[in-house]
């Protein structure tokens, strides 16, 4: 009897180790961070989300950024994909919610939004629905190296004009030095040129009268001028020997290693030069400068207008409930102020702006917190198909196989059929 009486328990606890097996809750996370000392961080945030709810595991998966890119599409569609992804918001997230790979995440989130900066969350809204959550927001400008400016003569707090950039770039080529590193072989950062000196020209009413298809669209005579001044300088030849073969990230490790005096970068970019500089140390803040984007003198743009990023995670179809709550244990204030306090974002939680660590990362938030209008990356905000024609033709125009003219026409071609 007594033996008979183990084996039921003892069967009864199989039973019950086995639905506490079938319990457990797997969240997957797919980022693309390559800094390691961030990723660090986020590693233990997910190991406290665990701590704090037995039976979930959090799995972080890696991608480096053009190959998220690439597969993020075919991701969406598999039975197996992510439950969290990166996204960077605009077009690219309302064709990802019209094809019904998204999770509408709106009634989870209703008291959690109040302690988010709205804009951000409203990049993330579609339709008056939430499918994802604002993590931190960026600015395009030049991130600069002070000492190799000094060579040449240049003090980056003169580069307020664009003329003002055109003549530092002769300069620096007069004293041998590389005036601008990019990336032109994955595009996306050539498109941060023309893109900015549209918005410089013609301000938000230019870009909103090309998205109602007035004025000619993106024939505008704004985006011609744009083009017209991307050649200016790209005639100039200012950047590194084979730019069109160079990856971001070795363009950015090319800035990092003092290989060229400025880069057109995302205020990340503080980070990642430093990462991929060949002795990981990078340039130092003494020695690094930042360079609003400069102006166009008669431009409609303000000066305080910002070309950047809204980034965050957005929820797939079918996740689990718990992968709402982990973005929003990531997004917390706790989480979100010790990120700040390494200058690895700039915060979308208010307030934890303040524990930003660096004047540099400080005076990105400012400029931020002072726009009136905060432009979403165009190749994002365009969606994935329009998007992929702007990249590709200023590459060409960087490339000098494409015309200023030629450029445009091909963006508002490729903005009327897909409209």
């Amino acid at each position: 009897m007594g033996m008979f009486r183990r084996a039921v328990f003892a069967a009864a606890g199989l039973a019950l180790s086995t639905g506490l097996a079938a319990a457990q809750t797997t969240v997957k996370w797919l980022h693309i961070e390559a800094n390691p000392a961030q990723v660090k961080i986020w590693e233990e945030v997910a190991r406290d989300f665990e701590a704090r709810n037995p039976g979930v595991k959090v799995d972080m998966q890696y991608l480096e950024n053009e190959a998220y890119k690439a597969k993020a599409p075919t991701l969406l569609q598999s039975k197996d994909r992510p439950h969290i992804i990166y996204s960077w918001a605009g077009g690219v997230l309302k064709s990802q919610v019209e094809a019904g790979v998204l999770e509408d995440i709106t009634a989870q989130v209703q008291d959690f939004r109040e302690t988010l900066s709205a804009s951000a969350v409203a990049a993330f809204t579609v339709g008056g629905k939430i499918y994802g959550l604002p993590h931190t927001v960026s600015q395009v400008g030049f991130m600069a190296n002070k000492e190799l400016l000094g060579k040449a003569g240049v003090d980056p707090a003169g580069i307020k004009t664009w003329d003002a950039l055109l003549d530092a770039a002769k300069k620096l080529k007069a004293a041998g030095i590389t005036p601008i590193a990019v990336g032109g072989a994955d595009k996306w950062p050539v498109h941060f040129y023309w893109t900015h000196l549209a918005g410089r020209i013609g301000g938000k009413p230019a870009f909103e009268a090309a998205l109602k298809g007035q004025n000619g669209g993106f024939e505008a005579e704004p985006f011609q001028k744009a083009g017209d001044l991307f050649k200016q300088l790209v005639d100039l030849a200012p950047f590194q020997n084979g730019f069109l073969g160079f990856k971001s990230q070795q363009a950015i490790g090319h800035f990092g290693d003092g290989k060229a005096a400025m880069i057109l970068a995302i205020s990340s970019f503080y980070h990642t030069q430093k990462v991929f500089a060949v002795d990981k140390v990078g340039i130092s803040d003494d020695k690094l400068a930042w360079i609003d984007f400069p102006t166009v003198p008669g431009g409609a743009g303000a000066p305080t207008d910002t070309l950047g990023g809204i980034n965050g995670w957005i929820i797939t179809k079918g996740a689990p409930k718990e992968a709402v709550n982990f973005v929003k244990h990531f997004i917390s204030p706790e989480v979100q102020k010790r990120l700040a306090g390494s200058n690895f974002l700039i915060p979308t939680v208010k307030g934890a702006e303040a524990g930003l660590g660096s004047a540099f990362m400080r005076n990105i938030a400012r400029n931020i917190a002072r726009s009136t209008y905060h432009q979403n990356f165009w190749d994002q905000d365009l969606g994935p198909s329009v998007g992929r024609v702007v990249n590709d033709a200023t590459a060409e125009l960087a490339g000098g196989t494409m015309t200023p003219k030629q450029v445009a026409k091909a963006i508002q071609d490729a903005f009327r059929q897909g409209n």
